[in-house]
C-alpha cells in the first residue's frame, strides 16, 4: 500500500477552486482534507433536511426527500405488464441505456433487475428470452429483466425481456445502449437441464432482441456489478463474496462494442497490487492508493476450490476465477458491489470494507490503473453498508444502502440514499418512508399482500437520465421503481 503525500497540494486546490465560478464534484471532491482517522464525516444536506412527500401517482408518503422534490412511482410487484402477467419483484440494479426521439417526445429504455432465486411456476416472466427452464431443487429460475419505457416525464409501459436467470442482482450499461445483468450465484449447482448459474449475460433496449446467451468468458461467480470503460471496450467487474471477493476485468476481443460483441470472445483478468501478493483491501482509508496490474484467469468457468495464496495464506470454498487468481497474488476484498463509470474513472463499492466494515468506496483512474479510497464511513450514522451507486451527469455520487440494521438518524429509521459532497462528506438526500395498510394499497389499485413496514428495506438500481433531471431508483421490497426530481442544482448531486 502507498499512502501519497497529497494533502498539502489538496488545501491548496480546494483554497484555489474557492475563487473559480465552476469545479466538478469529483474534482473538487480529491481537493478535500482527509478527516481524523481516515473516515469520512457526514454533514447537513446541501438540499436541506428531509419529510415524507407524497407520491404523485397514488398519493402514498413513500419517500422522504428535500423541500421541492417530487416522484413517481411505477411498475410495482403485480401491476400489470405489457403481456398481461404481473410484473415479478425483488427490484434491483438498473440504468437508463437508450434516449430517443419518438416523433416530438423523448423516450428513455430503462432495464431493470429482479434479484428473485426459484419459484415453484415456470412463467419464467413470460420474457421474448429464456436462459434455463429446468428446476434447481426443485425450483425454476425466477429472476430475470424487465424493461421500463419512461416518455415525456411520465411512466409508459414494462415488458419483460430476459428470464430464466436467478439471482439478477446488480449490472451495468453499456456505451452501445445494452444493459449487463449479473447474476450474484456463488454455487456451482447445475439445473436438471445441465445449465450453471452465476453468469453475467446481455441484455438489449428491444426485447426481442436479448439472446439469453450467458457470457461464459466473463467468468462464473457470485458477480454484482459492471463498468464499462468507452475507450477501451473493456468491462471491470465486482464480485460480492464475503472476505473472498475479486476485483476483475474482462478484455474482449472486439474493443468496439455492439450488442453481441462480447460473446466474441476475450479475456478475464483479477487485479493484483504491483510489487505485492494477496493484499487485503478491505480495511481501507481516505486517500490509500494502489498501483494495480492484472494477472489472466485461464479458466473463468472452472468450479469452486480452496485456494493457496502466494502468501501462503489459504481460502476454501472460493469461485473458481477466484481460485486462480489468489494463486497468482491478486488482492481481495470484503464484498465488491455497486460500481459506476464516469469521465474515465471507475468507483466501485467495497459494502462492508472500510475501518468500521460498513463501507468503502474506491475510485480507479483507468489512464494510469491507480485505484484510491475516497470515502470510509466512520459509523452507521455517516454511512450504512452502500450497496448500488451511481454516478450524476454533474458528477455527483449517489449511494444505495443496504445495511441488516438500517440507519437511526435524525430522520428517523430507514434505509437511505445518500450523497457524497464535493469535499468528500456524506449527507442524507432520501430515506424509505414505506409503511402501508391493505387499505391503503387496494385504494391504490395495488396488492394488499404488499401491506407492511417496508422503510428498512434497499434502495437499490440508482441511475440519471443524460440530461440530470430525473433521478430512477428502486426500493427492492416491496418492489417500486421511482423516477425522482427536483432543484439539482441547489446541491452537489
Amino acid at each position: 500500500m502507498s499512502d501519497l503525500p497529497v494533502q498539502a497540494s489538496r488545501r491548496i486546490l480546494l483554497k484555489s477552486a474557492a475563487s473559480l465560478p465552476f469545479i466538478s464534484c469529483l474534482a473538487a471532491l480529491h481537493a478535500r482534507e482527509a478527516v481524523a482517522a481516515g473516515n469520512t464525516a457526514r454533514v447537513a444536506s446541501p438540499y436541506g433536511p428531509i419529510a415524507p412527500v407524497n407520491d404523485l401517482t397514488t398519493g402514498l408518503p413513500l419517500l422522504k426527500l428535500p423541500a421541492g422534490f417530487s416522484y413517481k412511482s411505477f411498475g410495482w410487484t403485480g401491476d400489470t405488464m405489457s403481456n398481461g402477467l404481473p410484473a415479478p419483484g425483488g427490484h434491483d440494479g438498473m440504468a437508463v441505456v437508450t434516449s430517443r426521439r419518438v416523433g416530438r417526445s423523448t423516450e428513455l429504455v430503462l432495464i431493470r433487475n429482479h434479484e428473485l432465486s426459484g419459484t415453484a411456476s415456470a412463467t419464467f416472466l413470460g420474457a421474448p428470452a429464456v436462459y434455463d427452464t429446468g428446476t434447481t431443487s426443485g425450483q425454476y429460475s425466477a429472476g430475470g429483466n424487465t424493461n421500463v419505457i419512461f416518455r415525456d416525464g411520465n411512466f409508459i409501459s414494462v415488458s419483460p425481456s430476459l428470464g430464466g436467470t436467478r439471482t439478477n442482482c446488480a449490472g451495468g450499461p453499456t456505451p452501445w445502449g445494452s444493459w449487463l445483468t449479473c447474476e450474484e450465484v456463488g454455487s456451482d449447482n447445475t439445473s436438471t437441464q445441465g445449465r450453471k448459474h452465476g453468469y453475467v449475460f446481455e441484455v438489449a433496449a428491444d426485447p426481442v432482441q436479448t439472446s439469453a446467451q450467458p457470457l461464459i468468458g466473463m467468468g462464473r461467480f457470485a458477480h454484482e456489478a459492471v463498468a464499462v470503460d468507452p475507450t477501451t471496450g473493456v468491462v471491470y467487474q465486482s464480485e460480492d463474496s464475503s472476505g473472498k471477493s475479486g476485483f476483475y476485468r474482462y478484455v474482449p476481443n472486439v474493443t468496439q462494442g455492439s450488442l453481441g460483441s462480447l460473446a466474441l470472445g476475450g479475456t478475464l483478468q483479477m487485479a493484483k497490487v504491483i510489487g505485492q501478493n494477496n493484499v487485503n483491501v478491505a480495511p481501507a482509508q481516505l486517500d490509500q492508493t494502489y498501483a494495480l496490474e492484472w494477472v489472466t484467469i485461464n479458466n473463468p468457468d472452472q468450479n469452486r476450490g480452496n485456494a493457496t495464496g502466494l502468501n501462503g495464506q489459504t481460502i476454501n470454498n472460493c469461485a473458481g476465477p477466484f481460485v486462480q487468481g489468489w494463486q497468482q497474488g491478486a488482492l481481495r476484498m470484503n464484498r465488491g458491489e455497486g460500481m459506476w463509470y464516469h469521465a474515465g474513472k471507475i468507483y466501485l463499492m467495497d459494502t462492508s470494507g472500510g475501518s468500521v466494515n460498513l463501507g468503502a468506496i474506491w475510485e480507479l483512474d483507468l489512464a494510469t490503473q491507480v485505484m484510491t479510497c475516497i470515502y470510509s464511513t466512520s459509523g452507521a450514522s455517516v454511512g450504512n453498508m452502500g450497496d448500488n451507486i451511481t454516478v450524476s451527469p454533474r458528477g455527483g455520487i449517489v449511494i444505495c444502502e443496504d445495511a441488516s440494521n438500517a440507519a437511526n438518524d435524525e430522520f428517523g429509521v430507514g434505509q437511505r440514499l445518500m450523497g457524497l459532497s464535493p469535499e468528500g462528506e456524506t449527507f442524507i438526500f432520501a430515506k424509505n418512508n414505506i409503511n402501508l395498510t391493505a387499505a391503503q394499497l387496494a385504494a391504490a389499485g395495488k396488492r394488499t399482500t404488499l401491506a407492511g413496514a417496508h422503510n428498512t428495506n434497499e434502495f437499490a438500481g440508482a441511475c440519471f437520465d443524460p440530461t440530470g433531471r430525473w433521478l430512477f431508483v428502486n426500493i427492492q421490497t416491496p418492489g417500486i421503481t421511482f423516477a425522482i426530481t427536483g432543484p439539482w442544482a441547489n446541491g452537489s448531486i
